[in-house]
């Protein structure tokens, strides 16, 4: 079958690979229905993080289990599942307290951008839907495998809540899933940090409230001045850069909370100026199993729509010009047919 792999920055090929098999007790093979490239894939396309031999990309998935191990007792051939790109046991003690991401068995998920998918640990990491979904629901499927599960999580981890106000800092795919969690959470005024025009009015179908186009120190002051000096209850950091992060603790008020989920890249903090300004941080890795029950019965019950997110659709086949419309910022998120 043919699968996608990443060869150094910027050379990115589809190219024949072994078809997957069962290897564990524990694992399943599922048909995709859709594939697609995540923003953090950018990173050692982009030569920020280190190739040291040829990587087998993808992390998001949805499709039909066409095969399972012997010790699979949750999912079973012919249905239609969503996982997460964190494999997990969901049995371990992280995973009952909700944070599948840090499994005593964790594993993240690889080779997805392709037509068949190896899953270990199905029974923890896998989420069935009780009926095969209609096609035009596949891409927001796809997207709670991880893109919606971790702006989810972002506004989670920020503490958003009913009656608050929410600062988003980025405008990729990750940031406006943000922006539609936080307004699902009940944030009265949700401020989207952006400055590309798509990105906008996408941010505003979403629930944005307010746009926020500078950057830095006068887009701090520009959510000062929207919250009467005060500054926002909530703040989801959706980039992982060292300015990304600093905006987004100075938009923070005091005893705010600031949810980073955006994969640090050079990021520095403060010790001292973190404990004077009196603001709590949770990050990390999206624990997207705890939230795939209730995401996915959203979808369904089509009270959300973060397919939306996908503006360019390629068959797998093109998946270099996928990656490079997302390098270029002509997309935000590239769906690939597999």
């Amino acid at each position: 079958m043919l699968g996608t792999v990443l060869y150094g920055p910027g050379d990115i090929r589809c190219e024949a690979v072994a078809e997957p098999e069962i290897v564990e007790a524990t694992d399943a093979i599922i048909k995709l229905s859709a594939s697609c490239i995540c923003g953090s894939d950018l990173w050692p396309y982009r030569g920020l993080q280190p190739v040291d031999a040829p990587m087998h990309m993808g992390h998001e998935y949805c499709g039909v289990v066409v095969e399972v191990g012997r010790a699979v007792r949750t999912v079973k051939p012919g249905q239609f599942v969503v996982g997460s790109f964190c494999i997990s046991d969901n049995t371990c003690p992280h995973c009952r307290f909700g944070f599948q991401s840090s499994c005593e068995q964790r594993e993240f998920m690889s080779r997805a951008q392709a037509p068949v998918l190896r899953v270990p640990l199905a029974d923890g990491t896998l989420v069935a839907t009780s009926a095969m979904p209609s096609d035009d629901l596949i891409p927001s499927l796809l997207a709670a495998s991880d893109v919606l599960g971790t702006g989810w999580y972002a506004a989670d981890a920020a503490r958003v809540q009913p009656g608050s106000t929410a600062v988003v800092v980025g405008d990729g795919a990750v940031g406006l899933m943000g922006v539609l969690a936080a307004r699902h959470m009940g944030a009265e005024r949700v401020i989207a940090m952006s400055r590309h025009k798509t990105r906008q009015d996408l941010a505003l179908e979403f629930g944005a409230t307010h746009i926020v186009s500078e950057r830095g120190d006068e887009g701090v002051a520009r959510v000062k001045e929207l919250t009467d000096g005060v500054g926002a209850d909530s703040v989801l950091e959706c980039v992982g850069t060292q300015e990304s992060m600093t905006q987004a603790m100075n938009c923070a008020r005091p005893g705010g909370s600031i949810g980073f989920v955006g994969v640090p890249h050079g990021v520095q903090i403060d010790g001292q100026g973190l404990f004077f300004a009196q603001k709590s941080l949770l990050g990390g890795p999206a624990p997207v199993r705890r939230f795939l029950p209730d995401l996915i019965d959203l979808v369904l019950n089509r009270t959300i729509n973060p397919g939306r997110v996908f503006d360019l659709a390629l068959p797998l086949t093109d998946v270099a010009e996928g990656y490079r419309a997302m390098d270029e910022r002509r997309a935000i998120k590239t769906l690939l047919h597999v």
